[in-house]
């Protein structure tokens, strides 16, 4: 039995110059642990990515003139990196590197194809004419010669394995339509090569393969939906000529008069297989989905439909589907279990929910009728004749109460697709009480989902309150449903967007930069009254002392005020005299506002990406998000601590960080605005106050650690006056 899992986006795509749409990635490898992988785009960069967090660790680009030819890898045996860029030039790195330039650098007299890390051994690189070196014994003589071993043949995959504890490589080429398939042994150096046997009217798309006994197997997928198994022994120690392979069908995945176009295979285990690709049937209707299939028992497990469009690239590391969907490269987690037939035929139990295509549920009949929880048809020809009318109500009524304290997951979704807002509000607060749900994460996930879907097809209704109590859960994050927060940027739901904010770990930064422009946009006065959680403000805002400032202002009518009562006035209008007050005293904006920043100010964030996404605010608003950031570093810079306290609010380096991001992303427009003058000038002169007061506290760090290391010399009791003089 097989199924798909949670889904959830790793990063966003950028089309290079010079890369055609659909062409995806260039490569995507395993990093030095299960939870990083290595991502090479097709332009300059290679970066290093946390699965689990969804953020980018290390990027690494080489110049503007220079283009990645081959994907990164990361060496198992040293933690370096590996890349090679215009076809010959071979770069390593680590992780404390940031310019590629100013990294090892070796060129090469031939092209390089790909480049495979294997653990316990040195990576093996394989050229463009099919010869293959250790790394190794590449940089002791980078300049040797390096044959060719395939004649006009383009390499169309490669994959390396380990067996008996030695690296072992295949590769496919390709030559007017016939396919070749090469083993090449590294110690002792041999290389068979194999034909494979031609296929009428389709043609290879995807190879994939494992070794297991001295057995290397193949598996192949043909543009005619056809998975064929391809055995060859490894224990050859003699290089043989050509012979041509046999191959046998495993799976048929497509019907007839189907054309399978752009797709991979992946091995799950020894019993299911992945496949993604687009079926493009005779009306010219393309459908892009990723399915599991059971080889033993040939039937379709699971699938995914792709609506936005995939590359056909599919990569599989620690049972998660890594696969480019539209823009975005998306991670999808998956489960395979014990091959059974039960299972294959959709009859074994399951408790996922109705969101994933899985089987039909296995029920009990004996455990029913042992808890009396029968339908109640059923129930009342059993009772009708040994109980009154009176009881039968009575036992309907108890039925329907354990039926509704017993509430499923299928029950909740197929409500919330027609159901009023205050039942679903209820059904919801029934379905959360219960303690002993599972896949608590995944279950909240379907349960968003489909609110969210109906919020987006109906623009009535909009169940805020069943939103918030989800949220409040602390079992989402933005991968789980990334519509959420769409929906709620277009209802300027400011408290949902400040929870998910709070909340979501892995936020992207064109959502994070949205919000921020919402905020900014909404006037102080609109906010008033809205429903903001202001811990993070209430250690730095007085909020009475704001509204008194917005008071002193005010038109007095007929000379009426509470301090001019008792005084004789006449009909006329008085404009009371404010106090003077600094104005780099009161904070720029209103507290919601301030609070809906602060969560804009702990969102987790890349600043290569975040960058882009910043250069759309509006100059007005990047003015006045810069005041506010100078008031809260001068707030800041008055405690002790250099922070506020509480958990929310924003720390000083958070706060400097966002100032220099914004002065990067703005800094041109910003000194050519007249009103930014004096914001920069201020910024400045702080600044540079605090330069020299820090200047002032090095110079006596020395003696300072002296007066630490002084030991009192005796008891002077609970108080004491004491002179020490610096020298």
């Amino acid at each position: 039995m097989a199924a798909l899992c949670e889904e959830f986006t790793l990063c966003g795509l950028i089309a290079s110059a010079g890369a055609g749409a659909g062409q995806g990635i260039l490569g995507l490898e395993p990093g030095p642990d299960p939870d990083r992988v290595l991502l090479t785009d097709r332009g300059r960069t290679a970066t290093l990515y946390k699965v689990s967090d969804q953020k980018p660790l290390g990027c690494w680009s080489v110049k503007q003139d220079q283009t990645i030819t081959c994907p990164a890898v990361c060496n198992f045996e040293t933690g370096e990196y590996i890349a090679v860029h215009d076809d010959k030039v071979l770069r390593i790195w680590k992780d404390e590197d940031v310019n590629l330039d100013k990294v090892f650098k070796a060129t090469l007299t031939a092209e390089v194809y790909r480049i495979h890390s294997l653990p316990h051994t040195e990576p093996l690189v394989l050229f463009k004419g099919g010869a293959v070196r250790t790394l190794d014994a590449l940089l002791a003589a980078p300049q040797q010669e390096i044959e060719n071993v395939i004649s006009d043949e383009v390499i169309r995959w490669s994959e390396a394995f380990m067996e008996t504890q030695q690296p072992v490589l295949i590769f496919t080429t390709e030559k007017n339509g016939n396919y070749f398939v090469y083993v090449q042994k590294v110690n002792p150096n041999i290389l068979h090569k194999y034909k494979l046997e031609q296929e009428e009217s389709s043609h290879p798309l995807s190879f994939t393969a494992y070794t297991k006994n001295k057995i290397l197997t193949v598996l192949c997928l043909y543009s005619n939906g056809c998975v064929y198994t391809i055995l060859m022994s490894l224990q050859q120690s003699v290089p043989e000529e050509e012979q041509i392979l046999s191959k046998s069908l495993l799976l048929k995945i497509v019907v007839s008069d189907t054309v399978l176009k752009g797709a991979s295979l992946a091995i799950l285990d020894k019993d299911h297989v992945a496949v993604l690709g687009c079926l493009d049937s005779p009306p010219n209707i393309a459908k892009e989905c990723l399915s599991i299939w059971n080889t033993k028992f040939q039937t379709l497990q699971t699938s995914k439909e792709l609506p936005q469009g995939t590359s056909g690239q599919l990569w599989c590391y620690g049972e998660k589907f890594f696969l480019t969907h539209g823009k975005v490269l998306t991670v999808i987690v998956y489960k395979c279990e014990t091959s059974s037939l039960a299972a294959a035929v959709g009859k074994l139990k399951d408790t996922q929910t109705s969101g994933m295509r899985t089987a039909s549920s296995y029920v009990n009949w004996n455990m029913l009728q042992e808890e009396d929880l029968a339908s109640p048809r059923a129930q009342q020809s059993v009772t009708a004749k040994t109980e009154s009318k009176r009881t039968l109500r009575s036992r309907r009524n108890n039925v329907a109460k354990v039926q509704r304290d017993t509430l499923t997951v299928e029950q909740l979704l197929s409500d919330i697709k027609d159901s009023s807002q205050n039942d679903i509000e209820e059904e919801l607060r029934q379905f959360l009480s219960n303690a002993q749900m599972s896949d608590f994460q995944a279950t909240v996930g379907y349960v968003i989902t489909g609110l969210v879907n109906r919020c987006k097809s109906e623009p009535t209704f909009y169940p805020r309150n069943c939103l918030v109590q989800l949220i409040q859960t602390q079992g989402l994050s933005y991968s789980l449903c990334p519509d959420l927060m769409a929906v709620a940027l277009e209802k300027t739901d400011v408290h949902l967007l400040q929870l998910c904010l709070q909340q979501f770990p892995d936020v992207p930064e064109a959502v994070t930069c949205a919000c921020l422009k919402a905020f900014l946009s909404i006037s102080d006065d609109s906010l008033q009254g809205t429903n903001v959680n202001l811990d993070s403000v209430i250690s730095y805002i007085d909020i009475t002392l704001n509204d008194q400032v917005e008071k002193q202002t005010e038109t007095v009518q007929n000379g009426f005020s509470s301090e001019l009562m008792e005084e004789d006035s006449c009909d006329i209008r008085l404009t009371r005299k404010p106090h003077v007050v600094d104005s780099e005293e009161l904070c720029p904006v209103g507290p919601q506002k301030a609070a809906l920043l602060n969560a804009i100010l702990h969102s987790a964030y890349s600043e290569t990406f975040l960058l882009p996404h910043l250069k759309d605010v509006s100059a007005q608003q990047v003015i006045l998000f810069l005041r506010y950031l100078q008031y809260l570093y001068i707030k800041c810079s008055e405690k002790v601590s250099m922070d506020f306290p509480g958990m929310l609010s924003p720390t000083i380096n958070q706060i400097m960080d966002w100032m220099c991001l914004l002065l990067d992303a703005h800094f041109t427009v910003v000194v050519m605005l007249p009103e930014a003058k004096g914001l920069l000038f201020s910024l400045h002169k702080f600044v540079r106050a605090q330069v020299r007061f820090y200047s002032e506290l090095n110079k006596i760090e020395g003696s300072l650690q002296e007066l630490q290391r002084i030991k009192p010399q005796k008891d002077f009791g609970l108080y004491s006056i004491e002179m020490l003089e610096l020298v």
